[in-house]
């Protein structure tokens, strides 16, 4: 059993280097950048952009320019924060030198394709990760009873963060590119209610949490950087909890992708599994409750449906690695997560 290690407290005047491993920012959004950088630096932190990070186009430079940017981020910084998602940044997985990065000890911070990056480190490794913020989302707002990823970065050894489902209210950008990415109509106004797929009112669940974006961390089953199975063996003698949302598949390839996931042995050693809410598609016969029900119904184990994480706002910063005990009570959930 080898156990989790968690990176160095992010403390005033910390630095946070901003490298792009999947995709740049074309021009026409870098004034949302600038406002995310402006954001920590009014925080006291001290921002580093890198050039790949203000690249446009799918991918902003090679694999092995990518992957150098990424290992130099890493041995100067105490957070490493993308700007964003993409959509390649599977093709770094395999160059990357996961146990010099671990070596460094800086938190990583990202979601969305980032999730490809982030699972390997913490299950090759055993170092935590951060799922829920890029540079691009710092300038939203959050409900009162979400903790920052700044708050969750800076806690102590043992430290202990309590979240709780929440009223859904809009995330609110600042800047003039605000109405770009601010399209929906409405505001979020009714909660963020946590569902068990099997109806039950009462669920309580511990265990290490691992996982990510479907779409892209299914793509890493059954190879040596989406051992899940591996990292339970090693590193959670506790048990698991997986986290996963999809981004925008529709119910058929979500159901595809569960599977694969099953039969990667993901959710053999989990006590829990946590599916974030989705805008993707129901087909003819098939919703996405009903594909997660299909895929993961006979598990055993409790899933909690529409948790607080992913692609629909709002969401939660979750810790990699971090022991968490989920607790459903009617319409109230809450997640605790220790560094421990």
């Amino acid at each position: 059993m080898a156990g989790i290690t968690y990176p160095r407290p992010l403390v005033a005047g910390g630095r946070v280097e901003v490298p792009a491993p999947s995709m740049g920012v074309p021009e026409h959004l870098h004034g949302r950048l600038r406002d995310g950088a402006d954001a920590l630096t009014a925080r006291g932190l001290s921002v580093h952009v890198r050039p790949h990070a203000t690249t446009p186009g799918l991918v902003p430079a090679s694999v092995a320019e990518r992957v150098a940017d990424l290992h130099d981020a890493f041995r100067s910084a105490d957070v490493v924060l993308p700007p964003w998602g993409g959509e390649l940044a599977i093709e770094l997985v395999g160059s990357v030198d996961w146990h010099a990065l671990a070596a460094s000890r800086p938190w990583f911070a990202g979601w969305s394709d980032i999730s490809t990056l982030l699972l390997p480190l913490t299950t090759m490794t055993g170092l935590a990760t951060l799922h829920g913020a890029n540079l691009m989302d710092e300038p939203y707002e959050l409900p009162a009873e979400f903790a920052r990823w700044t708050e969750v970065a800076a806690l102590p050894a043992a430290g202990t963060v309590e979240q709780r489902s929440a009223p859904r209210r809009r995330s609110r950008p600042w800047g003039a590119w605000a109405d770009e990415v601010l399209d929906r109509d409405g505001a979020y106004d009714t909660p963020t209610r946590w569902r068990a797929l099997d109806g039950a009112s009462e669920v309580a669940i511990r265990g290490r949490l691992i996982g990510g974006c479907l779409e892209t961390v299914s793509l890493l089953a059954g190879t040596p950087y989406g051992d899940v199975p591996g990292f339970a063996r090693r590193d959670a003698p506790e048990g698991t909890i997986v986290y996963l949302e999809a981004a925008e598949s529709n119910a058929v390839t979500a159901l595809r992708m569960l599977t694969s996931l099953r039969l990667a042995g993901w959710f053999d050693d989990a006590n829990g599994v946590l599916i974030g809410r989705t805008e993707g598609a129901a087909v003819p016969q098939l919703d996405q409750d009903e594909a997660v029900r299909h895929a993961l119904g006979d598990l055993g184990i409790p899933v909690v449906l529409d948790f607080d994480t992913g692609h629909q706002p709002p969401q939660m910063p979750l810790v990699n690695g971090a022991l968490a005990d989920v607790v459903l009570d009617g319409p109230v959930g809450s997640i605790t997560q220790r560094l421990v």
